[in-house]
């Protein structure tokens, strides 16, 4: 019960910071340099998501060979841009991690 509390809290404090902003700003216009700024949001939350999982699957920084994560992180990185394909990037990176694991 107490982790449906705590993700119904968490869904209600990101509503409304979202829906603040909104309100808040309107129609107004952002600044070229906000928009700028913002384009680099989606890359570094998936980042901050991502990278732990990739090198510190332990839990510890784990940078050899054997961290089958990693591995597998590299050949989705390797498709992603070879291929340029988002879909085919992550399905080699499961596939890799599948097959070291």
């Amino acid at each position: 019960m107490t982790t449906w509390l705590t993700i119904l809290g968490m869904v209600a404090v990101t509503y409304s910071v979202r829906l603040s902003a909104i309100a808040l700003l309107g129609d107004a216009a952002l600044s070229p340099a906000v928009r700028c700024a913002l384009r680099y949001v989606p890359p570094a939350a998936l980042a901050a998501i991502v990278f732990p999982a990739v090198f510190m699957p332990g839990g510890s920084l784990d940078l050899s060979p054997g961290n089958t994560h990693l591995v597998a992180g590299a050949v989705a990185a390797v498709v992603a841009w070879r291929a340029r394909s988002t879909l085919l990037s992550i399905a080699s990176g499961m596939v890799a991690l599948w097959v070291l694991g």
